[in-house]
């Protein structure tokens, strides 16, 4: 049953778990859960997408409860209403805060967008990043004799394809996890000496005006179980 954060007439939030995707794809056709079908069955009605996480991130993920209420939703992204805030845990210690302005070059899958005409353009992309604690580990990671992790909190302002993710990547601070963008090395050493075998990017928060009752909203997400227990072996507070 999916944790449900906000409802009314209009629209409904959940916490989206981690490795679960959206909806529907035959991209993933051996694939039997899905949060749009799971949300559906668990209030029995439908719901509309207006927005994605990428399948690995956790966090706040908002349908609408109608066509004109998911259109309506639709067009606060692409209007870049949606303030959204992320929380990430990353290789190595990113010092204090700062904007990325780093622009990125449309990325092609190589099955989905097998079709797809033309040369990818490269894209504005900017995410602002603010470091909340960092840790030092005795544990050997690579050529590495002891590990570095530092908690971030990232808020992009454009929307680009695994933008956070490539833009951490760019910092040469990839985010834990990430096997398209990260370290491997690293991943490997995360999963072994503090039992994380996800992506450790959470979508905290998403703060808008309500299209249809013009009031402002904020939904939170709470961490996962992998969350918490890397918080806690760091001794981070939540």
């Amino acid at each position: 049953m999916l944790e449900i954060i906000y409802q009314d007439e209009w629209i409904i939030a959940v916490n989206k778990p981690a490795n679960m995707l959206v909806h529907r794809s035959w991209l993933a056709r051996h694939e039997t859960q899905f949060v749009m079908q799971t949300l559906r069955d668990q209030i029995g009605q439908h719901v509309f997408t207006v927005h994605r996480l990428d399948r690995p991130t956790s966090g706040v993920l908002l349908f609408g409860l109608s066509s004109d209420a998911g259109r309506e939703l639709s067009q606060l992204f692409e209007q870049h209403k949606m303030k959204k805030t992320y929380h990430a845990i990353v290789r190595g210690w990113i010092e204090g805060e700062g904007v990325i302005d780093y622009p990125l070059r449309e990325e092609h899958d190589k099955i989905a967008d097998k079709f797809a005409t033309g040369e990818p353009v490269t894209q504005s992309a900017i995410t602002e990043y603010k470091t909340l604690a960092q840790v030092e580990m005795p544990y050997p990671v690579g050529r590495y004799d002891c590990c570095r992790y530092s908690w971030i909190e990232l808020k992009p302002q454009t929307g680009r394809k695994h933008q956070l993710r490539r833009h951490m990547s760019h910092l040469r601070h990839p985010i834990i996890g990430d096997t398209a963008h990260g370290d491997l090395k690293q991943n490997r050493g995360a999963a072994e000496h503090f039992g994380c075998q996800r992506l450790m990017l959470h979508a905290s928060m998403l703060s808008f005006i309500h299209p249809f009752t013009q009031r402002s909203i904020t939904l939170e997400a709470g961490m996962d179980e992998t969350w918490q227990q890397m918080l806690q072996q760091f001794s981070w507070a939540r």
